[in-house]
């Protein structure tokens, strides 16, 4: 517990403990407890309006005079804790958005990383990873806040503004990178930086391949299609897949399983339980959410080895896992039923 937090407990109680003690002083003068409560209040608070008894007892005067003191002192130590509270909370955030900005104008050489959303989260943790110097550029306040919790350089304002891009550094910055979700956005952030600085390296992120010569028109050194990478490494996953010790790691938390979740894709693994409907059944008679995009790439048996490419006929057995491939932001749990009457499609083929 801070020293200012501190302070209001210790008031607080203490104002507390005044009063009760004021009240049951009074009561056992003989007022009542409504009499005692109205004395106490207009006592400590000041207001002046006289006494509700006249208190002509000398050891009455003296109590009185001693719950005036203890609450006022109480009441005072009490609103100074709160005053200490924001004062330091407003330096301290006044202090650290000095000593931010100050060592955004010292960077030289460095990256500046427009958005900081799920693309640009896992490009500034890289970043630090590698020991590289780089600036954070988001207009979410929610999400700059994030990145100052991580320890990043933060600037909270609109990428796309030449004078915020100046502020970050951008013509002393080796490369930026635009990873904003919305292509308009990211084409503006490459001409703004194009014009301050045609040497930096721009790198920038579209969502629609139509977008990829407009970046590359504004300026854009290189464009990267996340939605185009992903497809390209689930064709490869289909076509051309790895070893089945190599599959096994990169579809259980591996290298591969990091940079599908880069690009919004991500590996889900559903467990075939005793109680599971599925228990009996072969994989052709699956029904794997067809309404959203994803794909049963390999089941994971009871001994740990793993299956890809399981053949329509298996059956499906209790411990065994499914590996499917799914859109994160689209079906982050897919739900799996047993397939009905109606027909299906599995790998591309109708059954």
């Amino acid at each position: 517990m801070n020293d200012s937090l501190r302070k209001v407990f210790i008031g607080s109680v203490f104002f507390l403990l005044t009063c009760v003690v004021a009240i049951v002083g009074y009561v056992m003068a003989g007022w009542t407890v409504l009499e005692a409560i109205y004395m106490v209040v207009i006592t400590i608070y000041g207001v002046g309006y006289g006494e509700v008894r006249p208190i002509e007892d000398p050891s009455l005067k003296v109590f009185t005079i001693a719950v005036i003191v203890a609450g006022c002192t109480s009441a005072i130590y009490v609103v100074g804790g709160f005053v200490q509270m924001i004062a330091e909370g407003e330096i301290n955030k006044a202090l650290g958005a000095r000593r931010m900005t100050r060592d955004i104008e010292n960077l030289k050489d460095h990256v500046v990383v427009c958005g900081f959303g799920r693309v640009g989260r896992i490009i500034a943790r890289d970043l630090q990873e590698a020991g590289a110097d780089f600036v954070v550029v988001e207009a979410n306040p929610a999400n700059a806040e994030d990145a100052r919790r991580h320890g990043y350089l933060v600037h909270t304002g609109d990428a796309a503004d030449e004078e915020v891009l100046k502020l970050v550094g951008v013509e002393r910055a080796r490369v930026l990178a635009t990873v904003l979700s919305d292509d308009a956005q990211n084409v503006f952030v490459t001409l703004s930086a194009h014009v301050l600085n045609p040497d930096v390296e721009i790198i920038a992120r579209g969502e629609s391949p139509s977008t990829e010569q407009k970046l590359l028109h504004s300026g854009a050194t290189r464009v990267v299609l996340p939605a185009t990478i992903g497809a390209t490494m689930i064709a490869q996953l289909i076509t051309n897949p790895p070893r089945e010790d190599r599959l096994a790691d990169e579809l259980l938390g591996g290298h591969l399983d990091d940079q599908l979740r880069g690009v919004g894709i991500e590996f889900t693994m559903h467990e075939i339980r005793a109680d599971s409907p599925l228990v009996g059944h072969p994989v052709g008679r699956i029904d794997v959410n067809p309404t959203s995009a994803c794909l049963l790439v390999a089941i994971r048996e009871k001994d740990g080895t793993l299956r890809r490419n399981p053949p329509v006929d298996l059956v499906l057995e209790v411990g065994q896992t499914l590996v499917i491939l799914n859109l994160e932001e689209q079906l982050p749990e897919p739900k799996l039923q047993v397939g009905t009457d109606h027909a299906i499609v599995y790998r591309g083929v109708r059954t």
